[in-house]
């Protein structure tokens, strides 16, 4: 058995999400969200790292390695699991940050997703995002979706994924995935090209730059489901994103377009639960109706927020009420609610009415 595979068996065992291999300490995993040595395994040196990066990467992901200095992949070890994994330079030596994948797709339910984002599996066009920061748990909602899609309805899905983490098989609908970099060399090409593919469904793994928002908007507006991530927390901070990656003169249009196809925007954050030991869910939801593509249209995205404190019958909800009815219902701590509020002051006011 390999190092390698001997670390990331235990990290398993642990119920670890990441493990972290770099020069001069032994291995790390994260558990909880807490960083923790794996006192067990050795002090790593340059030779090692190094040896590690050559069994897990084939020739061709060398060569990205070398010409660039760092790569996204994923790789499975059988009967172990599943991994996401970025290999990097340091120092003249190698390091890596794997990231665990569930071996199958949690259901909805477990968790916590509210009901609401479980529903729009059904929508059969527009844009819907789900946004957060890493490691927040926005693929795993979006894969949640996905698998809906697939066991509910004939439709033909499309990812765009930098790299694979989930996989599908075909159910009821076909499910088609392609790896930036492997299949595709970038996700505006591979999103082009997906328009050509006769598509119900499209998953961009990440928008980033602007022909990618550009295309995901077009793909939208021409009939299409498109579910996508966004590093923001919120939707005002969501929608001001996309638009200021435009220049100036093309702002207004491209807030036209957004607001005649958005639909949702999810925001999720993974905060520490009162046990001290695991993680909780927290989701804001903003459901788009004619109310918000006014605002989103006028340039009021920061009234946004408004709009999911006065609709909660709708299934809206903002991230710090959120945040507040988890910790009304102790599942969380005040530090930790004031730690994640997007506004701690109000929330500290709130607590002491």
């Amino acid at each position: 058995m390999s190092q390698i595979e001997d670390i990331l068996r235990e990290a398993k065992e642990k119920g670890a999400s990441d493990v972290h291999v770099t020069v001069g300490l032994p291995p790390k995993m994260r558990l909880n969200g807490k960083l923790i040595a794996m006192d067990n395994f050795p002090k790593m040196l340059p030779p090692d790292t190094w040896a590690i990066a050559e069994e897990v990467m084939n020739e061709k992901q060398r060569e990205k390695l070398e010409e660039n200095g760092q790569h996204d992949m994923s790789f499975s070890i059988p009967g172990v699991g599943r991994y996401r994994l970025n290999v990097f330079k340091q120092r003249g030596s190698v390091a890596m940050a794997f990231r665990v994948v569930a071996s199958e797709i949690p259901s909805a339910t477990n968790l916590g997703i509210p009901q609401g984002v479980v529903d729009l599996y059904m929508k059969k066009r527009g844009l819907v995002l789900v946004t957060g920061p890493t490691g927040s748990g926005k693929s795993t909602t979006l894969a949640s979706i996905i698998d809906m899609i697939n066991n509910s309805r004939e439709a033909h899905v499309i990812t765009l994924e930098d790299p694979i983490e989930f996989t599908y098989q075909h159910r009821m609908s076909i499910v088609n995935q392609r790896e930036i970099g492997t299949d595709s060399n970038s996700y505006a090409n591979a999103l082009r090209a997906a328009l050509r593919e006769d598509p119900d469904v499209i998953l961009v793994g990440e928008m980033r730059d602007l022909e990618t928002i550009s295309t995901a908007i077009t793909a939208a507006e021409t009939g299409h489901l498109v579910l996508s991530t966004v590093h923001t927390i919120g939707a005002s901070n969501t929608v001001d994103r996309l638009i200021d990656v435009f220049p100036s003169h093309q702002q207004q249009q491209i807030r036209i377009q957004l607001a005649s196809v958005l639909e949702a925007i999810i925001s999720q954050q993974l905060i520490p639960a009162s046990d001290g030991v695991s993680r909780v869910a927290a989701f804001e939801v903003l459901h788009v109706n004619s109310a918000v593509r006014n605002l989103i249209r006028e340039g009021k995205s920061h009234q946004l927020i408004t709009v999911m404190q006065t609709n909660r019958k709708l299934g809206m909800i903002s991230m710090d009420d959120a945040i507040m009815e988890m910790y009304r219902s102790q599942k969380i701590t005040r530090e930790m609610a004031l730690q994640f509020a997007q506004d701690p002051d109000t929330m500290q006011m709130k607590m002491l009415r």
